[in-house]
């Protein structure tokens, strides 16, 4: 089988594996409702290194975050997978918003004269640097800071800088860059600044773009 039909396959069996886990862990009450979207923002980013193995062609890559980008705007009108929407009140498009910069980063860079480890980057940092950071700022945030009617937390913006900083390091590490170290200091700055002052939701577009666009922007200079 053609490794980029057998990666679209694994793709979407393992979206919805982590969708399955997260709605039998809340339906257990081992985490809460905002914990199962946290889950799945983390655990579906880590399909980046499905990406990676399996496609050669942007075209392909770019099927599966078009696909979800179809689903997810279904699951936010209809509520489908409830696992990762949020309740009436804090409804937004931000799963929509994550297939969006999925399917963004795909075309981009599994394009000729690109990188997917590029794309993985703002993915990733995306993953565990937000979905963390919205995990420690709820359970220990207690400094608030307000940006655009959107409240979040100083422990958890430390939290976003940390961690994009430690996804990026070792990211550039596997991939050799020899700025590895000034070049995580800034990407991960700009993703703690970029998710704190964008409002809920559009942070799933504002960081994973400005991590990976900035990146190429840094590559261009030195």
């Amino acid at each position: 089988m053609n490794s980029n039909i057998l990666g679209i396959l694994v793709s979407i069996i393992f979206i919805f594996i982590i969708i399955a886990m997260s709605t039998e862990l809340t339906s257990k009450n081992i985490i809460s409702g905002e914990g199962s979207r946290k889950f799945i923002h983390i655990g579906v980013s880590n399909w980046w290194i499905i990406a990676m193995i399996y496609f050669n062609s942007p075209i392909y890559a770019a099927i599966v975050p078009a696909l979800f980008i179809v689903i997810n705007y279904i699951s936010y009108k209809k509520q489908v997978f409830k696992a990762m929407e949020r309740d009436g009140s804090k409804k937004d498009l931000g799963t929509v918003y994550y297939a969006v910069s999925l399917f963004v980063l795909s075309v981009v860079t599994f394009s000729q004269g690109f990188n997917p480890y590029i794309g993985a980057l703002g993915i990733l940092v995306m993953g565990y640097g937000d979905g963390l950071a919205a995990v420690i700022g709820s359970k220990y945030g207690k400094h608030k800071i307000t940006v655009h009617n959107s409240t979040k937390s100083l422990e958890g913006s430390v939290t976003m800088f940390i961690t994009s900083f430690i996804t990026v390091f070792i990211l550039l590490s596997i991939f050799n860059d020899y700025y590895k170290l000034a070049v995580s200091l800034i990407l991960a700055v700009v993703a703690a600044i970029l998710e704190l002052v964008t409002p809920e939701g559009f942070d799933n577009i504002t960081v994973p773009l400005g991590t990976s666009f900035l990146y190429m922007v840094i590559v261009a200079i030195i």
